[in-house]
């Protein structure tokens, strides 16, 4: 287990998606999942009120109704669940009385008595920030919420939001999530210094590229195929293909799968606690669990490191 920045939360140091629930994998396939990810040692899970509202029939919130299903069924013990808001059809943005209404609703559907990290899933430059930490702050020292975290905000709007906490004696975010892989890894340039500095932890969403680092995608004809499959093809780019060669390379020497290789070069990032991978069958969940006993040695950092660094242009 890891600890979250400063906080009190001990988790996997691998946390499960749960934004295929109610999209790519229906309640049963979803159970199993689920079952799948506690039995491998896995109690970090990682949702959105907003997850999967763009699924045609959809509304929103069916991730939660799952996750919060799941829960009532098996009682399961020591799970952390993080979930976010911001982006529900009948809780955008972040003014103080969304903030609330979106975590009451948010609380109902998993049927639980607080969440234990509440993440501001999208900046909301209409309100004013002080607004938005001064809500997740009163959620806090209401029971609500246990800790908080920011998802998808800039570093510079970080440094805003901690200034404001700290001089309301607000609670400060303990996780920041963003969207950093093998074949994105804009955060370093800002996010991860502020995240060292600050003793946050950092949560990398989309840790699998939408699926390219699995090695799946190997091309950019995706005719016919999944539906997160379009969006995994556009990886497929000469340096992107090198990354997939080397990951298959280094995961024979520890028999390890493609993407169990990507989530260990991350899990080793600076400040990196746990990536977030989702798994659209139960099938799937040993290969994302084993990425946290995957020890890469310091060769095979730096050659990933080496294949994966950014264009400078």
């Amino acid at each position: 287990m890891t600890r979250i920045g400063n906080s009190d939360l001990d988790v996997f140091p691998l946390a499960l998606g749960g934004n295929v629930f109610g999209w790519t994998a229906d309640r049963d396939a979803s159970f199993e999942i689920l079952d799948a990810f506690v039995a491998g040692g896995g109690n970090f899970i990682d949702t959105a009120d907003s997850y999967s509202s763009w699924v045609p029939g959809n509304h929103g919130g069916e991730s939660e109704e799952i996750i919060g299903q799941w829960l009532a069924s098996r009682k399961p013990s020591n799970v952390v669940i993080a979930t976010k808001v911001s982006q529900h059809p009948d809780f955008q943005g972040l003014s103080a009385n969304n903030v609330r209404s979106a975590a009451e609703a948010s609380l109902k559907r998993l049927g639980v008595d607080h969440i234990d990290l509440y993440y501001a899933h999208f900046d909301d430059p209409s309100v004013l920030l002080g607004e938005t930490v001064n809500a997740f702050a009163n959620l806090v020292s209401d029971g609500l919420v246990r800790h908080v975290g920011v998802s998808n905000y800039s570093a510079a709007r970080i440094h805003e939001w901690l200034g404001f906490a700290h001089r309301a004696s607000a609670a400060l975010p303990v996780a920041i999530q963003p969207h950093y892989n093998l074949v994105h890894r804009d955060p370093e340039s800002a996010i991860v210094p502020l995240a060292q500095e600050y003793d946050i932890s950092l949560v990398p969403y989309y840790a699998l590229a939408s699926g390219f680092l699995t090695g799946k995608y190997r091309s950019a004809d995706t005719a016919g195929d999944s539906p997160r499959a379009q969006g995994a093809a556009r990886y497929a780019t000469p340096q992107g293909l090198r990354i997939i060669d080397t990951l298959e390379e280094i995961g024979k020497d520890h028999k390890a799968s493609i993407a169990t290789t990507a989530l260990a070069w991350l899990r080793e990032r600076p400040a990196v606690v746990a990536p977030i991978a989702s798994a659209s069958r139960s099938a799937q969940v040993h290969d994302l669990l084993a990425s946290a006993i995957v020890e890469l040695t310091a060769d095979e950092v730096h050659r990933l490191d080496e294949v994966s660094q950014p264009d400078p242009v």
